[in-house]
């Protein structure tokens, strides 16, 4: 991550990787694909990048894959 692309204000366009994420367009969040809340860049610690979506903390992304894995028949 360029930590100098996300002084843009309002919400973040990432590629989320393994262990990191590009910021595709700049912003000073994402939002958790399970609450909406915002997630500031500097705090994001949890996403999927199979799913390209960002989670708020540990459990809503543990949620988040039980609910795809049960939606993909492998739970």
């Amino acid at each position: 991550m360029n930590i100098l692309n996300s002084f843009k204000s309002g919400k973040a366009v990432l590629e989320y990787l393994d262990g990191d994420f590009d910021v595709i367009e700049p912003g000073a969040y994402v939002e958790c694909a399970v609450t909406g809340k915002k997630i500031p860049l500097e705090a994001l610690k949890y996403w999927s990048v199979d799913r390209q979506e960002a989670y708020a903390d540990a459990a809503t992304a543990n949620e988040a894959i039980i609910k795809a894995m049960q939606e993909d028949g492998k739970w």
